[in-house]
């Protein structure tokens, strides 16, 4: 299964799990929102990116990437929406009130459409049994991640869902996130522990085996550990108090299907440890100031900082401050070696044979 195949799985199991957490919640687990709030949640979702996508096609003279392909490419185009959408009504409240819900939703997924950031276009360095006449034959079909997909500007930076249930906090202060207790309000004993787990294990399992983002998870859990026993050490905050959440179904959710969300996330292990650790230290920082919903602030905050560490090395032309590509191509995102054109966050491609070289420049010419 390539890149595309394994994210396109690890978001499907994302929506059914999050399609049966929402289902138990409603029933058994005591969430408090409406039920209608799923339903216009997921419409928003899937409605904005239809419609945000036949703009875009539209504008940019390209075939929409839900048309002309298997009918489980389109299932698999619509699911990151049908996400953001879930995991909204699931964690804001309005009061019985369904428009902050439609308006977090709506937000997340423009944000995808607005918040890109694309590495710089290099040359690539034909294989070895490639002209360069016919090097350009070797690139793989449109139809392979959907049709038009080769013709879209970059790759967004910024959590859908968080994006969007921020705006609507800071819009909106009567809105607020859901209350912790409706994970396990109407169950009880035994069970106080085991939903938790079982949210957490479930979603790390699939972003493990699926997407790759176990060293995430790790690094936010241990980025959180470190920096409730950094507060307790030096304020006069409990060390145990400021682990408590940890223990939460609201926590688990977030580290198993917020932070992980496949496509705005890093993708190389090192990368994603480092994203996780980043968050719960701006995590700490937004509690020391009293900011309530600091995770899905942090997550923005480190992701915007994500953005800006691809972009402004290779606007300002900075040699070495780009994202590195993979060992052995000896370049970033700022100046790679040998990559496909438009490939983002410098993902540079390694030439397989390392017989072919660029053609030299010629010296220049000496005096007559």
């Amino acid at each position: 299964m390539n890149a595309d195949g394994r994210r396109d799985e690890a978001f499907r199991r994302l929506a059914e799990s999050l399609t049966l957490i929402t289902v138990l919640g409603h029933t058994v687990l005591g969430f408090e929102q409406s039920c209608l709030a799923p339903v216009v949640g997921v419409l928003t979702g899937v409605t904005a990116e239809f419609a945000l996508e036949t703009v875009e096609a539209w504008s940019r003279r390209r075939p929409a990437r839900y048309l002309g392909v298997p009918r489980d490419r389109v299932v698999a185009f619509f699911l990151p929406s049908y996400v953001c959408g879930l995991l909204c009504a699931m964690l804001l409240y309005g009061n019985g009130r369904l428009t902050p819900i439609a308006l977090a939703v709506l937000i997340g997924v423009g944000g995808t459409y607005v918040f890109r950031v694309t590495a710089p276009r290099t040359p690539r360095i034909p294989k070895a049994r490639e002209t360069l006449e016919t090097a350009g034959e070797a690139e793989p079909r449109a139809g392979t991640a959907g049709r038009g997909a080769e013709d879209v500007p970059g790759r967004p930076f910024l959590n859908p869902a968080a994006l969007g249930i921020v705006a609507v906090l800071l819009l909106f202060p009567w809105v607020g996130l859901a209350p912790a207790y409706q994970f396990t309000a109407w169950v009880s004993g035994p069970f106080d522990l085991l939903v938790p787990l079982a949210v957490l294990v479930w979603g790390t399992t699939v972003n493990a085996r699926l997407a790759g983002r176990l060293p995430l998870v790790l690094g936010w859990v241990g980025g959180f550990a470190l920096q409730a026993l950094v507060r307790g050490g030096l304020t006069d905050v409990s060390a145990v108090g400021a682990l408590l959440p940890m223990t939460g179904t609201a926590f688990a959710l977030y580290a198993g299907y917020v932070i992980v969300e496949p496509g705005t996330s890093p993708v190389r292990p090192r990368d994603q440890v480092v994203f996780g650790l980043a968050t719960a230290a701006v995590y700490g920082l937004l509690v020391e100031f009293h900011v309530v919903f600091g995770p899905f602030l942090a997550l923005v905050i480190v992701g915007v900082g994500r953005g800006l560490r691809v972009t402004l090395p290779a606007r300002l032309n900075v040699p070495g401050l780009g994202v590195p590509g993979p060992p052995g191509t000896g370049g970033s995102a700022g100046h790679p070696v040998a990559g496909t054109p438009g490939t983002p966050y410098g993902e540079v491609s390694r030439c397989r044979d390392r017989s072919v070289r660029a053609p030299a420049a010629s010296p220049p010419a000496g005096p007559p």
